[in-house]
């Protein structure tokens, strides 16, 4: 760019001073051809960002609400949802029966209030819908990432336009509160979409590799390249979140993907897969590329034993995880395992525990209690023991549990602190496992049975519950539970409170909390798990960092990342190119010494040994030795 130009760019008065001159010279008429220059720049680059913010500019389109959204909706209430009386009951019955057919009877947990019933995909069709996602994954594997980011922004403005409506179809199919869907399902994905929106190409393209004294003329890329079709089973206790993130992270990597969602949520999942596909067809794009499979864990293997499946995330339980890694092996398809936690929270000797006591009700009674990393025991220094079970005990007697989706008598929302668990099927462990505890010694302080609302007869409540002294033996010290119930192991000292910690089969996350920050630092590096938050709750997921973390586990809890830079090309196959920086004067050439057939093995024995030497010896006397046996032996 010439001084000229800059001259007239950022200092116009002094051109046009010029060009109003009398009998204007040529240093004039330069001076007004640099204002044109600089006006014609100006405008093709007003142009091109135009251009380019109508390329990027969010695709508005429609995706109607349920009618079971509504708080006011009522429907039939189911007394037996495990059972298949519904293809006898009328009012359950599905609207197109099929003789042999399986179906999905969905209702929320919270009421019981029937939802719908939908059937449930066969082998033979979850085989179609994965052919269907791999023939679109065709032509979307070259789509550019301007392409990708569009869908995305498109996805997220419907979401946060729609986010009422989104968090009241999660807790009509889950029974949880409209805050734990805000915080779960909508910041979370919302976070997600943010970061692959900023960050996502960058850690797609090529990257440039290091070489070495001998290759120094050539230069070595990794292209990060879309596998194909990929899968995710996903666990039902987000539906929006846990099929919404992975599908952003195998669109935006270039693949096509088939989401199996539990057959709990099948409803709320449907509504929301059904959102994404609008997204892509107003975007231009094929909605096969997304493929939602519903069905019962006999026909999954249709997914896990699937050659065109090329990557599984599974989202869920150790049980069904092992079963899912063991086929999924048939055709050696890599595996990404989310399981369960058993998470603990260590409190260093000194803990403010009324300055943290909020964070660690959340961290036990969010979602029910059902999240892979909430808070399932708190180890605390024995002096402070009985001070933290007063405190959640008297925290958790307060604990209102209802629906947010049955209106109270004055027509609003009604006040609730906790929601429903996804189903009574667990009950009667859970209460076998705290009565076991109790009779080992452990202290219930309330709780430890399921509850019975007041008016939601058919709500699968169960009570908040806090256990105290409770040993690290005990079977519910050692088993996922999953529900709305506080551990409270005590130690004496901080090894003590390590070993308690790792003393599970599991290793998802755990936080620490203490006064003395370097103290909880040193703390956690010693624990053996994926993820820990000091002095604070599973922050290292939640929507501040902005997903830029890898999220997952060590022993029973899994193996494999999904979140940030690993979980997107984790998705992706690593591909090394090497070319020659400087084809026309330098390439690649074999000495005679070394090419075949060998005329001298001691020869070229000696001329190997002797660039060893040279380039990787330590010492220099070796270096030079080694130098005069390569010369020999080149000759």
């Amino acid at each position: 760019m010439s001084t000229g130009f800059l001259h007239a760019l950022f200092h116009p008065l002094v051109s046009l001073e010029l060009f109003s001159r009398p009998n204007g010279d040529a240093t004039s008429s330069v001076d007004v051809s640099y204002i044109l220059t600089a006006f014609m720049a100006i405008g093709i680059y007003l142009v091109f960002k135009r251009y380019q913010n109508a390329r990027n500019r969010p695709v508005l389109f429609e995706w109607p609400a349920p009618s079971a959204a509504d708080p006011g909706f009522s429907s039939v209430t189911i007394t037996n949802p495990s059972l298949e009386s519904h293809l006898s009951n009328p009012n359950l019955a599905p609207s197109m029966p099929f003789a042999g057919r399986k179906y999905i009877t969905c209702y929320d947990p919270s009421t019981s209030l029937f939802l719908a019933t939908l059937p449930a995909d066969s082998a033979f069709e979850i085989g179609e819908k994965i052919g269907l996602a791999g023939r679109a994954q065709l032509s979307w594997r070259s789509s550019t990432f301007t392409e990708r980011k569009r869908f995305v922004r498109s996805l997220m403005r419907w979401l946060v336009d729609n986010r009422e409506v989104c968090a009241r179809v999660t807790c009509r199919d889950t029974g949880k509160t409209l805050v734990d869907a805000a915080l779960g399902e909508i910041l979370t994905t919302c976070s997600k979409m943010e970061w692959i929106l900023a960050h996502g190409e960058q850690v797609l393209r090529p990257e440039k590799r290091h070489s070495n004294l001998t290759l120094s003329y050539k230069t070595s890329k990794v292209y990060h390249e879309p596998l194909g079709v990929v899968a995710a089973i996903v666990s039902w206790n987000y539906p929006l979140h846990n099929a919404i993130s992975p599908l952003l992270a195998a669109l935006f990597s270039g693949n096509a993907i088939v989401i199996k969602c539990s057959e709990n949520v099948v409803w709320s999942t449907t509504w929301f897969i059904g959102a994404v596909k609008e997204c892509l067809r107003a975007c231009g794009h094929d909605p096969n590329l997304v493929q939602l499979v519903a069905c019962y864990p006999e026909e999954a293997e249709a997914v896990t034993t699937s050659a065109f499946i090329k990557h599984i995330t599974f989202i869920g339980s150790e049980t069904v995880g092992r079963k899912v890694a063991q086929a999924a092996t048939v055709h050696l398809t890599p595996v990404n395992l989310e399981l369960g936690g058993k998470d603990p929270a260590v409190l260093l000797p000194g803990v403010n525990i009324n300055q943290y006591a909020s964070m660690w009700m959340r961290g036990v009674f969010q979602n029910a209690g059902q999240n892979c990393i909430g808070i399932e025991r708190f180890i605390v220094h024995s002096s402070q023991h009985d001070e933290l079970v007063r405190t959640l005990t008297e925290r958790t007697k307060r604990l209102r549990f209802g629906s947010v989706m049955s209106p109270s008598a004055e027509g609003y929302i009604a006040p609730v602190d906790c929601g429903a668990m996804i189903s009574r099927d667990r009950f009667s462990e859970l209460e076998r496992l705290i009565n076991n505890a109790v009779e080992e010694g452990a202290s219930l302080e309330t709780g430890g049975s399921r509850w019975k609302h007041v008016y939601l007869e058919e709500g699968a409540y169960f009570s908040g519950t806090v256990l105290g002294n409770v040993e690290n033996g005990m079977e519910i010290a050692q088993t996922e539970l999953f529900a709305p119930v506080a551990l409270v192991l005590k130690y004496d000292t901080i090894q003590e409170a390590i070993d308690i910690a790792n003393g599970t089969r599991f290793g998802l996350g755990a936080s620490v909390f203490g006064p003395d920050q370097n103290l909880c630092l040193k703390v956690a590096r010693r624990l053996d798990c994926g993820m820990v938050a000091v002095n604070d709750f599973a922050i290292f997921y939640v929507c501040c960092l902005s997903q830029d973390l890898p999220f997952g586990g060590t022993k029973a809890s899994g193996y494999g990342r999904f979140g940030g830079p690993e979980g997107l090309r984790s998705l992706t196959a690593p591909k090394a190119i090497v070319v020659d920086k400087w084809p026309w004067l330098m390439q690649t050439s074999i000495p005679a010494i070394l090419d075949y057939p060998v005329r001298s093995l001691n020869q070229s024995w000696d001329f190997i040994s002797g660039l060893i030497g040279v380039l990787y010896a330590d010492r220099w006397s070796e270096k030079f030795s080694s130098l005069k046996r390569l010369i020999r032996a080149s000759w």
